[in-house]
């Protein structure tokens, strides 16, 4: 239950103890602490940058205890500034092979290359298996080009993907913009994408690029874009029209029906190109806002732009005027506009499955009658047999559409002794296992998560068999989800708490494979569970809902008892049920409530009446829509497993979503 929160983190009681202990020292280490007390207490002082303190515990540490390596980890990432590359070759020999070795060699890449190294940059990153950090390819870029090679087009590449400011990225677009290997061009599209996604620092940081009064109008224009058009709107010049559309975007950002005058008036003025970039965020803008306009002004900016010049327009943007083509026509669709959008994209985004679901669909609303038609038929039939599967959201609905039933996979062969004796020995899954049961969740799913790497669908089912044993449930699903050909539904979509699970559904009058569905979205079974916004438990329930519902179903409550089990289950299944009951039983509907609050979609069903499918697609919030698809998609498995009904997702999702009929009773204003 997220009400809404994006980027959401868990932290488990141990880990929250951990935190505490940044908050101050009240006296000495009892005599003996438990090891895994130390360890608790290591991630508290690296956390406050007690670098005394840690140092005392690393010393009194027993070097060979499995957790060794993470202590010397805290101890030596405090004082990167002041290590030297002896050091750090030291700490990957005594811990080679592991994650802390991996993770400490990507702290130092980015010391190294703050330092301008390059040298021991170079050395050191042949090493790095991870890859998975983009300032460090800033850097490694920035190295390559100190030694005279030709990073132009990958550096271009990774600058503008960079989705928020880093040192890295940065001292690589300064340098080859000083070295005329980024133009002017690449500095006005990196703002354009920056101002779309509102990215305050790296619009600074591209800014400070600029000449000093051109990065003073950027400033001016993000806190009063009318005032700037009033005085700078009509000027010539490429800087001019550059920071004209800045303008115009910050405008219909805020409220793309009052900046319509505005746009009208003022992009005829700008460049072709800019002229269609504007008018594509008139689009996005009104389609984020469930808008009827949006797909006319998508539709206005595909036509205004030259042919010629690449078009280039985010993934976001792409993304919506999709969205608004099928909403457009009053739920109909505009199969070309959204053909042409997904044409556009890069090819990575159109082999997304949501868009070739959709793309197939286009085709066939498209396609002629009769034989003239039928190549164009078989085409989009083929790209739905591959999509189709029970286990994903549009996997389910592609099965719909051919008719076909979602028959789940058969159970593979049964794990053999050996394989799952070597997963219980691997010391990294050990290591992992050790840390989540201290509370360290973050520290152990990144040492999990690093195991894996290289394992086959065998060993990643051991591996999962391994956390499904200690109950562990999200490395237990998540693990077992990275299998390619082994699907072992038992893993994938366990069942814990069956008996309480069942009996608090019941006890509300909501189907347990809906609740499963919504735990295992919400929580992973994680009983202490925790948002960075105070969801907590099981179902992930806010404290103030919390206390009203349970008010509502007579029951006592205090702050504590939303992380006990059964106090959660109860109030979770609770609100869950009032809720569908003030969504007329609609499980798509109650899903986003859920996770956004029930006035949200309240607002999102007004409108024309829409494919159930189409109205999700159109979901605003990036979040709550993956959620619902998520939930629903759970629950027709998990009614699969439960021998419950419900085993379609059709069934679950309804045939269509509109405004709520007037012979319905009232939303429950009160419903938090």
């Amino acid at each position: 239950m997220t009400f809404f929160a994006p980027n959401r983190r868990w932290i488990g009681r141990g880990a929250a103890l951990a935190l505490a202990l940044t908050v101050a020292w009240s006296g000495a280490v009892a005599a003996e602490p438990a090891p895994g007390d130390t360890v608790v207490a290591a991630r508290a002082a690296w956390a406050a940058r007690d670098g005394a303190r840690l140092n005392t515990l690393r010393q009194s540490f027993d070097a060979q205890h499995p957790l060794a390596s993470w202590v010397d980890y805290w101890a030596l990432n405090l004082r990167l500034a002041e290590a030297t590359q002896s050091e750090l070759n030291a700490f990957y020999e005594r811990w080679s092979g592991s994650y802390v070795e991996d993770r400490l060699r990507n702290d130092w890449l980015l010391e190294l290359g703050r330092r301008r190294d390059w040298g021991n940059f170079r050395r050191d990153v042949a090493g790095f298996k991870m890859q998975d950090d983009r300032e460090v390819v800033c850097y490694s870029l920035l190295a390559e080009h100190s030694a005279g090679g030709d990073v132009q087009q990958a550096a271009r590449s990774a600058w503008l993907a960079q989705r928020d400011g880093d040192e890295g990225c940065n001292a690589l677009a300064t340098t080859l913009y000083q070295a005329r290997v980024l133009r002017d061009e690449d500095l006005w599209l990196k703002l354009r994408l920056s101002f779309e996604g509102n990215r305050a620092r790296a619009i600074r940081q591209t800014a400070a690029l600029l000449p000093p009064a051109t990065a003073r109008a950027i400033a001016e224009l993000q806190d009063q874009p009318e005032r700037y058009l009033k005085r700078h709107g009509g000027s010539l010049g490429r800087t001019q029209t550059e920071l004209s559309a800045l303008a115009l975007l910050r405008l219909v950002a805020q409220n793309p029906d009052e900046a319509l005058p505005d746009v009208k008036r003022w992009a005829p003025r700008l460049t072709p190109e800019l002229r269609a970039w504007v008018w594509a965020q008139m689009g996005r803008s009104s389609a984020q806002r469930l808008q009827d306009e949006a797909a006319d002004h998508f539709e206005r900016a595909l036509q205004l732009h030259p042919q010629e010049q690449p078009l280039n327009w985010s993934a976001d943007t792409l993304g919506w005027a999709a969205r608004a083509a099928l909403r457009a026509e009053q739920g109909r669709g505009h199969p070309e506009l959204l053909l042409k959008a997904i044409e556009r994209m890069r090819p990575e985004e159109q082999r997304e499955p949501h868009w070739q679901y959709w793309r197939a669909r286009a085709l066939l609303q498209r396609a002629p009658a009769g034989e003239a038609g039928a190549a164009q038929r078989q085409q989009a039939q083929a790209v739905l047999r591959e999509l189709a599967s029970p286990l994903t959201f549009y996997g389910q609905l592609a099965l719909d559409d051919l008719k076909l039933p979602p028959t789940l996979p058969a159970a593979p062969a049964a794990l053999r002794p050996a394989e799952l004796r070597q997963a219980a020995a691997q010391p990294g899954l050990q290591r992992a296992l050790a840390l989540i049961q201290l509370g360290l969740r973050n520290e152990g799913v990144r040492e999990w998560n690093f195991s894996l790497r290289g394992m086959d669908d065998r060993a990643l089912r051991a591996a999962a068999q391994l956390a499904c044993d200690r109950a562990v449930w999200d490395r237990c699903i998540n693990t077992s989800e990275r299998t390619r050909q082994e699907v072992d539904l038992a893993q994938r979509f366990p069942l814990p708490l069956r008996q309480e699970v069942v009996a608090a559904a019941d006890r509300a009058g909501v189907d347990p494979a809906f609740v499963y569905g919504l735990i295992r979205q919400e929580s992973r079974f994680i009983l202490d569970a925790r948002s960075h916004v105070g969801a907590s438990g099981l179902m992930q329930v806010m404290p103030e809902t919390a206390r009203w519902t349970a008010r509502k179903l007579g029951l006592d409550y205090a702050p504590e008892l939303l992380n006990q089990r059964d106090f959660n289950l109860r109030v979770g299944t609770g609100y869950l049920s009032l809720v569908l009951a003030d969504f007329g039983g609609a499980q798509a509907l109650a899903a986003a409530a859920y996770n956004a609050g029930p006035n949200r979609p309240r607002r999102w069903r007004d409108g024309p009446v829409l494919d159930a499918a189409v109205w999700t697609e159109n979901i605003p919030f990036s979040e709550t829509r993956d959620y619902v698809k998520k939930v629903l998609v759970n629950a027709s498995i998990y009614a699969h497993i439960l021998g419950r009904d419900g085993t379609r997702l059709r069934e679950r999702l309804g045939q269509s979503v509109g405004p709520r009929q007037n012979a319905a009773p009232q939303p429950d204003r009160d419903l938090p």
